[in-house]
């Protein structure tokens, strides 16, 4: 396999230069293609496929170009890469044109995947509302809630909105360690319900959390 898809890999990067820093490495028993750092194509048995989403396998399709099948454990598997055949091989500019699509649109997929990885709903007990209700608090994404940390982002939404119970806090704690709110190890549990009761007591004698220096720095 190595010796027919060796010649391959140095035509791609050849043809492929202008695109970026073109590497590979080991990928569906073959070689994934990638222009600074971005998989945009295979070379399995000699031949090279480029991958599409969703949007550019209209355009594919419609050159002629067909799936890739890849063999995992006996069973074959369609994948979402296309077939370039020696026609397109010859078309440099098409082909070319073509892998630039490849790596904008598998661009703009690891854009959206990293973004949405960010997002606080895609933490446990953090619910649509709740993402709302943060972002109101100046906690737009897991990185803010992680650096807050569940107490203080706790104040900073009694900021936004008054009578919050002890589930809110727990669910938060529950969002940084990656338990749900009723599942919390027990200590962590312990320890946010005495902190609760503390500060719930000093807000009810009138006193500020801020003054009391219970919002200085992340914990």
């Amino acid at each position: 396999m190595k010796g027919k898809s060796t010649g391959r890999i140095a035509q791609a990067k050849a043809c492929f230069c202008a695109l970026g820093t073109i590497t590979t490495r080991s990928q569906f028993g073959g070689y994934g293609v990638l222009a600074d750092g971005i998989m945009f194509a295979v070379i399995a048995e000699g031949e090279l496929y480029l991958r599409a989403t969703e949007g550019l396998e209209s355009v594919f399709r419609s050159r002629g170009m067909v799936n890739m099948v890849y063999s995992k454990r006996g069973v074959p598997i369609t994948m979402r890469y296309y077939w370039v055949d020696e026609t397109l091989w010859r078309d440099r500019d098409e082909l070319v044109g073509l892998a630039w699509q490849a790596i904008r649109e598998a661009r703009r997929e690891q854009e959206i995947k990293a973004d949405n990885q960010s997002r606080l709903k895609t933490l446990p007990n953090i619910d649509i509302n709740m993402e709302r209700l943060l972002w109101r608090a100046g906690i737009r994404n897991v990185y803010d809630l992680r650096l807050n940390g569940a107490k203080r982002s706790y104040l900073r939404l009694l900021q936004q909105q008054k009578n919050l119970g002890l589930r809110v806090l727990l669910s938060l704690g529950g969002a940084i360690a990656g338990y749900h709110h009723a599942a919390l190890p027990s200590e962590l549990r312990s320890e946010l319900t005495h902190w609760f009761d503390r500060t719930m007591m000093l807000l009810s004698h009138g006193h500020n959390p801020r003054v009391q220096g219970l919002m200085k720095g992340p914990e």
